[in-house]
């Protein structure tokens, strides 16, 4: 996997949601009224630039890591710098504000790994990246995450139609390459928030949850089986939208990229013994970590792709989102051992 540079630029900015995870693994999710029993709590990371930068550092990233972003002038946003500074990463452009809290998620997880979420967006919901000055920044990309929780992006722009749009334009002006992720949050809100970004996203990573919500394409059958056919089209309809070089989907049974030049690639998910599944939160997190590395560091497509299943296979392994990531060669050896779900049948292309 040697790195082919694209530019003097090196190194990964990542900004958005910085939030603290507080995941409970309950027995069951209640009725309305109705009670169930929690019988573990652990408190680990959230949001989209916390896990991928984690995931980078503890996996051994061989550049330079940043975050951006808005934290509470609480104990949790302390302990989110204190865990960003023993890791190496730069937070110079992770603000404290006394303005809002730090924001959290209670993750309830049942048996077999579903989850429900309940998100206080706390300073999050204030940032919106005006300290950034890409001109001068030395970054090679920058990473945005997670649209549709970020509300101050998600405010009007005349000339960009909202500020987020306007601040992926600075990135890629400045020569910064650019990502997107989202958040599986109301079609309605999505609609309204990402289509304007995309137009100055490079690569977009999301989960066919979330492709479907923003392009209306039904991606599962009734039996739960994915859609491929319609998985390809959703793809490309996002690339019609305006994203630049290629679009990355994850599902629980694998990826699939499809870039500009209308290059479809597949890989299937590490085929993990169920025994060795804790939970799933922070997985597509996991996998975008991986992604990011190979194109920061221009792997062939195939090659991230499998690196990204198995960094998300070793997120599940424990219930926080990030306490389950090890080396990457630890990460890929997974894959290896347990080997991989069988291809999709090439008829479903």
């Amino acid at each position: 996997m040697k790195a082919k540079p694209t530019s003097s630029r090196r190194g990964l900015l990542a900004g958005g949601n910085w939030i603290v995870d507080h995941v409970k693994q309950v027995d069951a999710l209640p009725a309305p009224q109705h009670l169930a029993t929690i019988h573990s709590v652990q408190t680990g990371t959230g949001g989209a630039p916390y896990n991928v930068l984690v995931t980078l550092a503890r996996a051994g990233a061989p550049f330079p890591l940043a975050g951006a972003g808005l934290v509470g002038k609480d104990a949790a946003g302390a302990e989110i710098l204190g865990h960003c500074k023993k890791l190496g990463l730069d937070t110079k452009h992770l603000g404290v504000t006394p303005k809002a809290g730090t924001a959290f998620t209670d993750v309830m997880t049942e048996p077999g790994g579903r989850r429900t979420f309940f998100h206080a967006p706390g300073a999050n919901a204030l940032w919106a990246g005006e300290d950034l000055d890409f001109k001068k920044l030395k970054v090679r990309w920058f990473h945005l995450g997670y649209l549709g929780l970020l509300d101050a992006l998600a405010a009007e722009d005349r000339q960009y139609d909202n500020r987020a749009a306007r601040l992926l334009a600075a990135a890629q002006e400045a020569g910064v390459k650019t990502s997107v992720d989202v958040a599986s949050v109301p079609a309605a809100r999505l609609a309204q928030v990402v289509p304007p970004a995309l137009k100055f996203t490079n690569h977009l990573i999301l989960s066919e949850t979330e492709a479907a919500l923003i392009t209306g394409f039904k991606l599962r059958e009734p039996d739960g089986r994915l859609e491929t056919v319609a998985l390809r089209h959703a793809a490309g309809a996002l690339l019609q939208h305006g994203v630049h070089d290629m679009v990355i989907v994850h599902f629980p049974e694998g990826a699939f990229a499809r870039t500009r030049r209308g290059e479809d690639v597949w890989q299937s998910a590490v085929k993990l013994p169920p025994k060795l599944i804790a939970g799933t939160a922070g997985a597509g997190d996991a996998f975008c970590a991986g992604c990011l590395w190979g194109l920061h560091e221009g792997w062939e497509t195939g090659k991230f792709l499998e690196a990204a299943v198995c960094l998300a296979a070793a997120c599940l392994t424990h219930p926080t989102c990030t306490g389950g990531i090890p080396a990457l060669a630890a990460a890929l050896a997974l894959g290896k051992k347990h080997r991989f779900l069988p291809p999709l049948e090439p008829s479903d292309f």
